[in-house]
């Protein structure tokens, strides 16, 4: 489990392709504290550390996460928002995260808001039930509060703290991110479908 409070602005160091894919990450993590078998919220992809090195760790993604998220598209030197799995007694400064990705959000506008910036998303349109005004959702590990939703479209304001530590700095329209759905949003809609009665058959 994760909190969506992004803790270091890591980097692919290298990439060896294959099936699982291999990916090291060069981060400011303390190594000494990285254990192999740990879990890290890779731009919110839940990886599993399977070496460390000086400044770096190595993770695997199989083809199902290479082909759901992002991680299929990065090269060297590509920015990754990065967390360690939450511990009991640590602050939930976010909200709870799984670190599954649902699906990817593509960038559509990037416009100043006072201090701040606004980011507009278009998402799956199958996930957008899920997405809510003040809500929450997950973007590349990022915690954020949604601001609007208008059809496949939703807002969220990204201020200028976790512009300068998180990749949302660099990202600019047509950027795809991991989206993961609210984890409360998810259960309630199944709890609502379950409850619905059974529609008669017009038919019998």
């Amino acid at each position: 489990m994760f909190t969506g409070i992004v803790t270091d602005l890591g980097r692919v160091r290298r990439i060896r392709k294959g099936a699982p894919a291999e990916l090291t990450v060069a981060t400011q993590f303390d190594m000494a504290r990285i254990a192999i078998g740990a879990s890290i919220a890779c731009s919110g992809a839940c990886l599993t550390v399977i070496a460390v090195e000086e400044g770096g760790f190595t993770v695997q993604a199989s083809a199902e996460t290479l082909a759901r998220t992002t991680i299929g598209a990065w090269a060297e030197g590509t920015p990754v928002n990065l967390e360690q799995s939450l511990r009991l007694g640590d602050e939930l400064g976010g909200h709870l995260v799984s670190g599954h990705v649902d699906g990817l959000a593509r960038i559509v506008e990037r416009r100043p808001e006072a201090e701040s910036v606004r980011f507009s998303f278009e998402a799956p349109e199958a996930l957008m039930r899920f997405i809510a005004p003040k809500g929450s959702v997950t973007l590349d590990g990022v915690s954020l509060t949604v601001n609007e939703v208008a059809g496949i479209r939703f807002g969220v304001n990204i201020i200028p703290h976790t512009l300068a530590c998180t990749n949302f700095d660099a990202a600019r329209p047509g950027t795809q991110m991991n989206l993961e759905i609210d984890m409360i949003a998810r259960y309630v809609a199944r709890l609502l479908s379950a409850a619905a009665p059974a529609r008669l058959d017009p038919t019998s």
